[in-house]
C-alpha cells in the first residue's frame, strides 16, 4: 500500500473566529492537516514560504496586503509546483474574485459554504482541479470580463497552438459546459473530451479550466455575453 501525506492546509481570514471554524471542520478530517493561520496577505506570504501548504484558503478582503495580491505572489512563487489557492468571499459576484482567478486561484468558495463541500473543495484543488462551478465561472465572466483590466493578457495569435477541435472545446469550456455536455455535443467519449482539455491546458500554459475560460474571454476567442 502507498503511504500517502495529508492535504496541508493554510488558513488565511483577517477573523480569527472564521479561521477558527475552518479549522474545526478541516482537522475532523484524517486526510487534511491545517498548518497554520494568517490574518492578512503579508502574513500569509511569510507562511506559505515557512510552512510550505498545499492548499491556501484565501480570504479576499484583509488589511495590509488583500487577497488578490497575496494570490498572485503565492502563485507566482519559484517553487516547482506553487500552492493551490482557494478564494474565500462573502458575495458570490464579488468582482474582486475574477481579479483573483486570473491572479492565479483555483476557484472560489462562499464563507458559509457547508462543510462537507468546504473539505471536498480542498481536495480537489489539491490534485489539481478547480471547484468553481462552470455555470457560476461564466456568470462571473460576463459580468465582469468586459470591464476590468486584464494584465498580460493573451494574445489571440497564441490561439494558433490549438487545434482546431481544441479550439470548440476551449470555446465549450468559457460556455461553461462540462466534459459530458461537451461530449454530448461533439459525439465523443468523455475519456476524448479529457484529453482534449488536458492538451488545450498544457498548449495554452495555463493551470485548470477557470483559467481556459478566462483565458478564452481575454484573447479575444469569447466575447462577454456573447454565448
Amino acid at each position: 500500500m502507498t503511504e500517502t501525506h495529508p492535504i496541508r492546509v493554510l488558513l488565511v481570514d483577517d477573523q480569527p473566529l472564521l479561521r477558527t471554524g475552518f479549522r474545526m471542520i478541516l482537522e475532523a478530517e484524517s486526510d487534511i492537516a491545517v498548518v497554520g493561520e494568517s490574518g492578512d496577505g503579508e502574513a500569509a506570504l511569510a507562511a506559505t514560504r515557512a510552512l510550505l501548504p498545499d492548499v491556501v484558503l484565501m480570504d479576499i478582503r484583509m488589511p495590509r496586503m488583500d487577497g488578490v495580491e497575496a494570490t498572485r505572489a503565492i502563485t507566482g512563487t519559484a517553487r516547482e509546483e506553487p500552492p493551490r489557492v482557494l478564494v474565500l468571499t462573502t458575495f458570490d459576484l464579488d468582482e474582486y474574485v475574477v481579479e483573483a482567478l486570473r491572479a492565479g486561484a483555483s476557484g472560489f468558495l462562499l464563507k458559509d459554504v457547508p462543510a462537507d463541500q468546504l473539505v471536498n473543495a480542498i481536495r480537489t484543488v489539491a490534485r489539481g482541479d478547480s471547484v468553481v462551478a462552470p455555470s457560476v465561472t461564466r456568470r462571473l465572466l460576463d459580468m465582469f470580463a468586459a470591464r476590468l483590466p486584464a494584465s498580460d493578457a493573451p494574445t489571440p495569435a497564441s490561439l494558433s497552438h490549438l487545434t482546431a477541435r481544441e479550439r470548440e472545446v476551449l470555446i465549450m469550456v468559457a460556455r461553461g459546459m462540462s466534459n459530458a455536455e461537451i461530449a454530448s455535443e461533439l459525439v465523443v467519449s468523455e475519456t476524448t473530451v479529457k484529453t482534449h482539455v488536458g492538451n488545450l491546458l498544457t498548449k495554452l500554459g495555463v493551470r485548470d479550466r477557470v483559467q481556459a475560460a478566462i483565458y478564452a474571454y481575454e484573447s479575444g476567442l469569447v466575447t462577454p455575453g456573447a454565448l
